[in-house]
């Protein structure tokens, strides 16, 4: 997998300390709130999993999975909800969890989704964000950091299921992906 790799962006150390930073910010933001960390599935959840064990107040989670609908990576916006949440959001402080916020398409659906079922507030993290490919007007809350319009993979994000167990993110080299034109991850 690491011959796979061009270069390296953010070692396992500074996604750490991106995380640590995070979960610092939310702690003092929700502090004496109904927090709930809903991560979506399934690039989140490397980074909810150290998210969570760096937010230092109580909080609950749970977790959606959605596909969206178009040709290769190229989301047309159509969603389905694959899994949904189990617990009702009225009441809750709600943080959405995502490890790269892209195009913003799947995202702003979640969004408006979730706001119809009538939490105290919503809001969105995410580790990495790729304003250049952003096709929704959609601005992360918490961002960790800005990533270049590179095809990054490792802690959660892939490429056809793979390399998500990278403890690092990555720029994945093009050969890998040149025969599908149609993925843009």
């Amino acid at each position: 997998m690491n011959s796979d790799i061009r270069a390296i962006l953010f070692d396992s150390e500074e996604i750490a300390e991106l995380v640590r930073g995070l979960g610092k910010r939310i702690s003092a933001d929700y502090a004496g709130k109904n927090l709930l960390l809903v991560s979506i599935l399934k690039g989140s959840v490397v980074f909810m999993a150290d998210l969570m064990r760096n937010i230092d107040i109580p909080c609950r989670i749970d977790f959606m999975a959605v596909s969206s609908y178009g040709s290769g990576s190229k989301s047309t916006g159509v969603v389905k909800i694959v899994k949904d949440l189990d617990i009702n959001l009225e009441g809750y402080d709600v943080v959405i969890i995502e490890d790269i916020l892209d195009s913003g398409k799947t995202l702003g659906y979640i969004l408006e989704l979730l706001q119809s079922r009538k939490p105290n507030s919503i809001k969105i993290c995410t580790l990495f964000d790729k304003p250049c490919r952003r096709q929704v007007a959609l601005q992360a809350d918490y961002a960790g950091a800005e990533v270049p319009d590179e095809f990054v993979v490792g802690y959660g994000l892939d490429y056809d299921e793979k390399y998500r167990n990278l403890p690092y993110l990555g720029v994945l080299k093009p050969e890998i992906y040149a025969s599908d034109s149609s993925e843009t991850a």
